[in-house]
């Protein structure tokens, strides 16, 4: 497997984020990134396609099969690393998140052009056969599967639900003005 291509803002966990997690139950994983200082007009400048503007930001948790506490010890760093290797082929982009003893909180910038369901999908299967590659012994002979099969997705706004109905009217008070001047 060749990798990732370099992506800006490097991830890395810090010797004392380390030092602090050997005894609890999480491990983070966030992004060390200068844009988290950025205002949010300049930060939507920063997530751009061709001709779409961007900020999607999701808030997902998934665990493995049977809610079993498997996430420990070295499978708890290489599972840490092999979802950085996932996300940066992806581009997707890890703001912040956490291995747990027994499920993973992740807060990611997908891109639009990726759907949330087939990223999910995408990092399941991969990460669960490059754990299988690392740590074969926890593979078991009946169940094939090491992530359950669901996940908790939801989206974490940039701007407030107040915010964009308070949009739409004045949208459409311009619009109402317009067509009067028109006619």
């Amino acid at each position: 497997m060749t990798k990732p291509p370099a992506v800006a803002g490097a991830n890395r966990v810090s010797s004392s984020d380390e030092d602090a997690t050997k005894d609890s139950s999480c491990v983070r994983i966030e992004l060390v990134s200068q844009a988290k200082t950025k205002t949010q007009e300049e930060s939507m400048d920063t997530h751009s396609l061709a001709h779409t503007k961007w900020e999607c930001q999701y808030h997902i948790v998934f665990i493995p099969k049977y809610r079993q506490k498997r996430l420990h010890g070295e499978i708890r760093q290489d599972i840490r690393e092999i979802i950085k290797v996932l996300c940066g082929y992806k581009k997707v982009e890890i703001i912040n998140g956490a291995v747990c003893k027994d499920h993973i909180h992740l807060h990611l910038s997908i891109p639009p052009k990726l759907s949330v369901s087939e990223f999910m999908g995408y990092l399941k299967g991969k990460s669960a056969l490059m754990i299988y590659d690392k740590h074969p012994g926890q593979r078991s002979k009946w169940n094939k599967s090491f992530w359950a099969r669901g996940y908790y997705v939801a989206t974490i706004g940039a701007i407030s639900e107040e915010t964009i109905r308070k949009y739409i009217i004045e949208q459409t008070e311009i619009d109402r003005k317009e067509d009067k001047v028109a006619l």
